[in-house]
């Protein structure tokens, strides 16, 4: 009669190998990464502060910084972008909306022709954009028009604006344009959300509080500002941090 304890410790051996395989990155078709929780310390890596931005087209108490935290009104809609552009690159930022229902994102690869003269409430027509929406946006689409909104998610959609392109990856939108988020990661109104956001060569990749949730890959331009959204409503940044990449 075979040992009792010889399934045991195959079991728990064949746990531990499969613990030991690193599963790949999100993309097209790929199984969901592993958590992987970023916190921007480390080599390389530089905390971003009042020096490092530069408003494009508030007014002057749209952005206001207290202490490394920064504030926007969301009045009028518009962007502060970073000092200098930046091509490959890995950022970490924690927001919060302080309204319901409230809309912002990070923009990526903005060319400096889109933000040349963009005059107050209007946003740039170019980069990729790392949404930041809070969950009641939905509910007052839904309330307004009476349809369940198909063609946003508020856990982290990215999308290519204007004249950038971006090729998303799956699942999108029903029209293809907009990476959805393989799971709904996102915190309300109020609550602190972690965006670690990774750019190389093209391709743009989020994860959110700890887990990649979407993508796309051959963006087009592949340099350019970040951005940061003022879109209507009060929302608040803390422990942005940037690390450049070769």
């Amino acid at each position: 009669m075979p040992s009792a304890r010889f399934p045991i410790a195959l079991r728990y051996l064949v746990v531990a190998l499969l613990c030991a395989v690193p599963l790949p990155a999100l993309g097209q078709g790929a199984p969901a990464a592993p958590r992987a929780f970023i916190d921007g310390t480390g080599p390389g890596w530089r905390t971003l502060g009042e020096a490092d931005f530069v408003d494009v087209n508030g007014h002057a108490d749209t952005w206001s910084w207290r202490g490394d935290l920064l504030v926007s009104t969301g009045e009028p809609i518009g962007v502060m972008r970073t000092r200098d552009t930046v091509a490959n690159f890995e950022i970490v930022v924690e927001w919060r909306h302080l309204r319901s229902a409230g809309n912002s994102g990070l923009f990526v690869w903005v060319p400096a022709t889109a933000l040349a003269a963009l005059a107050p409430g209007v946003l740039p027509k170019a980069g990729i954009e790392v949404q930041m929406l809070d969950h009641g946006y939905a509910a007052q689409h839904q309330q307004r028009t009476g349809t369940v909104a198909d063609w946003f998610t508020t856990n982290g959609d990215i999308f290519a604006v204007g004249e950038s392109k971006l090729q998303p990856f799956a699942p999108t939108s029903p029209n293809g344009s907009r990476s959805f988020p393989r799971k709904q990661l996102g915190r309300g109104v109020g609550e602190w959300n972690h965006y670690y956001v990774r750019g190389i060569n093209g391709e743009v990749r989020l994860w959110v509080n700890g887990e990649e949730v979407s993508g796309g890959s051959g963006a087009q331009p592949r340099t350019g500002y970040l951005c940061l959204e003022a879109e209507g409503s009060p929302i608040e940044f803390r422990n942005i941090r940037l690390r450049e990449l070769p």
